[in-house]
């Protein structure tokens, strides 16, 4: 192969891989051997460029340009004017959603200009199934540093000076877990990676896994050195076949050059990684039940005193972060952690990677400095709401986190700032919803998820919430009696204070944080047996505003069960007992005379 000029990045995640960006990449290939390209360029497939909504992603090198929702019908044209002309196809370019404004540079993007990429440094930008590339980015200097320039002592100590917290969600300081492990008495010792991701609409961990595998096994070994671990294990749930897959060959090439096995970098520590499979259950990327699914049993948490560093795998004193807390370890072991906490807040260093998805123009996976506000993420970065529509809430922390509404879009984003306003930073789920979202269906979602997904080992929690359940289903169900909202409290204090583990215990925060700030919706469904968002089906009542109807007819045409009467160019109306609420009347009329 000759000099190369360019190098066509092409990302390969799965919200790409699912957009069909490898059939792309092969047209890609065969394109630029047919234009004799190929000894001059340089396809490389990546890991996430959290832009997902616009895959598959193509980044071309040394421009920067990027071009989004590239189809292998595109590819030609891309080849020939791009890479043969030195052209730009400005059809592929990203359009801001308002201005429809094409941009080529992906810095000149709304999306990446406020954020700043630690965890995420090296998704997108290398081959994550090569270790050479990851090395070319000073991969496993910090570890080389760790065994050979410094005690495991030291290792902590500077883990603690930054300040960093565990990004799982808790936001426990990770170097002061990192000494209770390393003080706990135990000839066998393990270290473990959290990256069972079960939160809906979050997928922070999985394309760590996928675009830089490689920084989770540097981070691994250097806590194992830190804490006298030799072996560490990643559990990471089996529907992530492609990061299995890279976290698979990343161990493999790092034991091939003795970056793990025996006699690490000459130093005398050993230390060596396992993979095991999560079967999917949510309660399981709790900590103990985590470690009671490796040990080969079904997935339970046990009770706490004692705590896995002291009583952990197999009995022994266990370290546990998830994966994004690791991905931070090398960047602050090798440049300091000075530099680490000069990014985010005093209380809450650094950055944090989240999973921007819901009611919001541009979705994908973001990374910004702690105290980034909200309304930041969600206009500055996430382009605002589709349709002009309002923003009404945010879900931030899953199924264990809170809605947030408008009159806080300026909240910080930092553990503290969050807890205050009602919510928790949760490993980075962030589900945006606007004026059409009824949050009485939201709390009722979030509580059937954990409900669905309680282990049933605790009284609190398997049965609490089915109550729970119960009574948001009669509610949304136009059958909500007066009392309902104050047993919903009574059962979420009594859940919250007696069940076993953190899922149980924070399973009924989205129905609290939804009768704090949106109980008037409550006591819409329950008093006036209304829905004013429009969605709960047994609460609608269609009716044609006859000041607003054309008698177009074409509400009357979609009816599938004829329930709309009225001649041509004149008010229709709609026959309540024959309605079946389906709404497609709704969505056809052009002059909104259909009210719910």
């Amino acid at each position: 192969m000759g000099l190369i000029r360019s190098h066509v990045l092409v990302c390969a995640g799965t919200g790409c891989v699912s957009s069909g960006c490898k059939m792309m990449q092969e047209a890609m290939q065969q394109a630029l051997e047919r234009h004799g390209l190929s000894s001059e360029i340089k396809v490389v497939e990546t890991g996430c460029f959290g832009f997902c909504k616009e895959g598959p992603i193509v980044m071309v090198y040394p421009e920067g340009t990027f071009y989004c929702q590239v189809k292998p019908e595109d590819v030609e044209e891309l080849v020939s004017e791009h890479l043969l002309k030195g052209r730009i196809v400005e059809r592929l370019l990203y359009k801001e959603p308002v201005s429809e404004r094409a941009i080529s540079l992906f810095n000149d993007i709304g999306f990446y200009q406020k954020q700043q990429r630690v965890a995420l440094r090296n998704c997108g930008k290398i081959n994550p199934e090569s270790i050479e590339e990851y090395i070319a980015r000073d991969g496993y200097q910090a570890l080389a540093k760790a065994v050979t320039q410094m005690t495991p002592t030291q290792v902590i100590e500077m883990v603690s000076e930054s300040g960093l917290r565990g990004r799982g969600g808790g936001g426990f300081p990770a170097g002061r877990k990192w000494e209770f492990a390393r003080v706990a008495q135990g000839d066998i010792k393990y270290v473990v990676c959290n990256a069972d991701e079960g939160d809906p609409g979050a997928f922070m961990d999985r394309s760590i896994l996928e675009g830089d595998p490689h920084s989770v096994v540097e981070a691994m070994a250097i806590a194992g050195y830190a804490i006298g671990a030799k072996q560490g294990y990643v559990y990471v749930r089996a529907e992530y076949p492609i990061a299995v897959e890279r976290l698979s060959i990343a161990i493999k090439q790092a034991r091939e050059l003795g970056l793990l096995g025996k006699n690490i970098f000459g130093s005398g520590f050993d230390f060596d990684l396992g993979i095991r499979l999560g079967a999917g259950a949510f309660v399981c990327g709790e900590e103990t039940a985590l470690l009671t699914s490796i040990e080969g049993h079904r997935g339970t948490p046990r009770p706490r005193p004692p705590y896995p560093a002291v009583k952990g795998l197999w009995g022994k004193p266990t370290l546990i972060n998830n994966v994004e807390t690791f991905a931070n370890i090398p960047v602050i072991i090798l440049h300091g952690p000075a530099k680490f906490k000069s990014i985010g807040t005093d209380t809450s260093p650094g950055t944090k990677v989240f999973a921007l998805a819901g009611n919001i123009n541009n979705t994908g996976l973001v990374e910004v400095p702690m105290g980034t506000t909200l309304r930041e993420i969600v206009y500055d970065i996430g382009g605002g709401i589709p349709g002009g529509k309002a923003f009404k809430a945010c879900q931030t922390g899953g199924p264990s986190g809170g809605c947030l509404p408008a009159e806080l879009l300026d909240t910080p984003v930092d553990y503290d700032s969050l807890t205050a306003a009602g919510s928790m930073m949760g490993s980075g789920g962030l589900i945006v919803m606007d004026e059409d979202n009824c949050m009485v269906d939201v709390a009722r979602f979030f509580l059937e998820f954990t409900q669905d997904e309680s282990c049933g080992k605790c009284v609190p929690c398997r049965e609490g919430t089915k109550r729970m359940l119960e009574i948001l289903e009669r509610i949304t169900n136009g059958e909500g009696v007066a009392g309902d909202i104050e047993l919903l409290e009574e059962l979420a204090e009594v859940i919250s204070r007696t069940s076993l583990c953190g899922l149980g215990q924070t399973a009924p925060n989205p129905v609290l944080a939804t009768l704090k700030f949106f109980r008037d919706e409550y006591e819409a469904h329950i008093y006036e047996k209304r829905c004013p968002a429009g969605v709960c089906q047994a609460l609608l009542s269609y009716a044609i505003v006859a000041e607003k109807c054309k008698g177009c007819g074409l509400c009357k045409k979609v009816c599938p069960v004829d329930a709309i009467s009225g001649d041509l160019r004149q008010p229709h109306t709609i026959d309540k007992d024959k309605c079946i609420k389906c709404g497609a009347c709704v969505a056809k009329c052009p002059f909104k005379a259909i009210s719910r």
